[in-house]
């Protein structure tokens, strides 16, 4: 990295995103406008979010230009919008250009490089991932969640000497903006409490439902009935439907407020209640530090795009295991979370309003012995996975533990499914279910002692837990499989308990009932044969609900025991031949054998090493 430079007269900010992105910026902007109280303090935003910065004095000259600067449906209007621009940059003459942002996709690097490019600054200083070549100036993407946002685009400000003491965020509020917000409240002391039932339009399955938001705002009032609650937002956020469940009629501001005019609501608010959302951090920035401001996170990045405050703030988190699934590593994952939506769907207004931040979760995964392509294993024979079953079982923890069994075609899923690659990285214990795994274990240096099947391990839990004690419930395969599993196993190893069994299948329609239903068996190890990577995703997102000590997938093992499938002979199986034993009997599955061979050119190629986009932060 060079040295920070000297005497910059003319600056070039770039934070073209959302509302949010923009208010975690100005602690950097505020940095700039310290150092180099007299240079020109330029920016390049979004239309959307440039009134953030009016009455803040950070920037000179506000520019702005859509996120995407073309979009198709806007041609004719974007294409000279676009060169006007690109022509007032290049006459500027800048000396140095900020970029706020992380270079995710090679398209947006690409847009990056023609803006910082056009300027001409001799200083082009940002984030690099390994794709920052472009940049005179840059500081370690460490990956979202590796810092907080704000955070970083401080630092990228620090690679041009920009340093401040004051990194509060900030939003523009004028005399009338306070002046329309008092009139509205029609209040001076009064005991506000302002919800946002949205989540802007990037991402639909940040919202909480809004009959829990209406019942959330019900409860608040029966305990302290001279609240006021008001609803902000914008005309997308849904507020007809929590009206619909309030026993009260609340004050509504949605779609009537300037992004300025709401700050100075939520300045007077006693408390603040949202998910995720550009909203939440224009209140992070106006809400006084000793009220309460309230937030509930599913499938966004909460270390990445948290509330950046000296005081706390009330972060609410189901728990779930799956939980960020967006803006993890160095990609946005998915963007509008998983169908079922669990994370969000298992918060209840009663936690938030006891305070309970997160469902309890003092979990941590064993240590794993190496990584193969990324992905975690643990050394282990069969007695001593059984035997730490037996110590997770005997604790006295809430929380509970999954496990995985992991095989050649886990690992090639995960290099694809962002998903997946967090489940098996987050996971409390992977153990190696396929010879492949054993071979990678051995080119990389380690020894893995045998195989912990899936299909050999079920038999091997029933017989410790019919010694133990262990409960049993066994989920999943075709109606009336795991019932019969059930039966031969009790037969099999006498004194056996088994607390439920059920068909079932994983999708989020199903979900719930079927998670009551095993919570309600007090079942002390679950079982779950939905299928390669289906299993997995649905204990991740059921575990914390589950009321079980231990949870892992099982794949085909209950249509074995069941006599409905038929396993490789055991010399093939001692020869690890059990996949070719497979493809005799379903030829449909000769797709997913060409995983394997791409699987041992990977390991060659990447050894422990995941994704490079997969990679990165925390989870």
């Amino acid at each position: 990295m060079s040295s920070p430079p000297n005497n910059l007269r003319r600056i070039l900010c770039i934070q073209l995103a959302d509302i949010g992105d923009l208010v975690v910026t100005t602690p950097a902007l505020n940095a700039l406008r310290e150092t180099f109280p007299y240079a020109q303090i330029d920016i390049l935003t979004t239309p959307h979010a440039a009134p953030i910065l009016n009455h803040t004095g950070l920037v000179n000259t506000i520019y702005t230009a859509p996120r995407n600067l073309i979009r198709l449906k806007h041609l004719r209007s974007d294409v000279p919008n676009l060169l006007r621009l690109l022509g007032k940059l290049m006459t500027a003459r800048y000396d140095a250009v900020l970029l706020f942002h992380h270079l995710t996709t090679w398209i947006g690097a690409a847009k990056y490089i023609l803006l910082t490019f056009i300027s001409g600054a001799r200083i082009r200083a940002g984030l690099d991932n390994g794709r920052g070549g472009f940049l005179t100036h840059k500081t370690a993407d460490l990956g979202w969640g590796g810092k907080h946002q704000a955070d970083y685009y401080l630092s990228v400000a620090e690679l041009i000497g920009a340093t401040t003491t004051d990194k509060r965020l900030k939003v523009g509020i004028s005399d009338e903006d306070r002046q329309w917000a008092r009139a509205q409240l029609n209040v001076h002391d009064a005991n506000v409490v302002i919800i946002h039932p949205g989540s802007g339009g990037f991402s639909l399955a940040r919202r909480w439902e809004p009959e829990k938001f209406a019942s959330l705002a019900n409860a608040l009032l029966e305990h302290a009935p001279d609240r006021h609650i008001v609803l902000v937002g914008g005309k997308d956020d849904d507020a007809e439907s929590v009206l619909q469940h309030m026993q009260h009629q609340p004050l509504n501001l949605v779609a009537k407020t300037t992004l300025n005019q709401l700050a100075a609501v939520l300045e007077r608010a006693e408390q603040y209640y949202s998910t995720d959302s550009g909203v939440m951090h224009i209140a992070t920035a106006a809400l006084p530090q000793d009220k309460l401001l309230n937030v509930l996170y599913g499938p966004s990045n909460h270390l990445a795009w948290g509330p950046y405050r000296d005081q706390p703030a009330n972060i609410y988190r189901s728990g779930v295991r799956c939980s960020p699934c967006s803006y993890v590593g160095h990609t946005l994952g998915l963007r509008n979370g998983c169908e079922a939506r669990t994370c969000m769907k298992i918060l209840t207004a009663q936690q938030v309003l006891s305070r309970e931040t997160t469902i309890p979760n003092d979990a941590q995964p064993l240590p794993p012995t190496l990584r193969v392509l990324g992905v975690p294993i643990h050394a282990m024979t069969f007695a001593g996975f059984l035997d730490q079953l037996g110590a997770w079982i005997k604790q006295e923890s809430p929380s509970p533990r999954q496990l995985c069994t992991v095989n050649p075609e886990y690992i090639m899923l995960a290099q694809q499914d962002v998903l997946m690659y967090n489940i098996l990285k987050r996971a409390d214990l992977c153990v190696a279910d396929g010879v492949g795994v054993l071979w990678a274990a051995k080119r990389l240096g380690h020894t893995l002692p045998e195989r912990v099947t899936g299909s050999d391990g079920t038999l091997k839990i029933a017989e410790r837990a019919a010694r133990d004690g262990w409960r049993l419930f066994l989920l999943g395969a075709a109606d009336g499989i795991a019932a019969k599993t059930a039966e031969i196993l009790q037969n099999r190893f006498p004194g056996l308990q088994i607390a439920g069994t059920f068909a079932g299948d994983p999708s989020g329609a199903s979900e719930d009932a079927i998670a009551a239903y095993v919570a309600a068996s007090h079942a002390d190890v679950l079982l779950v044969a939905f299928g390669q990577g289906k299993q997995d995703h649905w204990i991740a997102r059921n575990l914390p609900r589950l009321n079980v000590k231990v949870a892992l997938g099982v794949g085909g093992a209950f249509d074995f025991i069941a006599g409905v499938a038929e396993r490789a002979p055991v010399w093939m199986q001692h020869l690890g031949l059990e996949w070719l034993h497979r493809l005799i009997k379903q030829p449909w599955r000769w797709r997913r054998m060409l995983r394997l061979p791409l699987f041992v050119f990977l390991v060659l190629w990447r050894g422990e090493h995941g994704p490079w986009a997969f990679e990165g932060g925390k989870p």
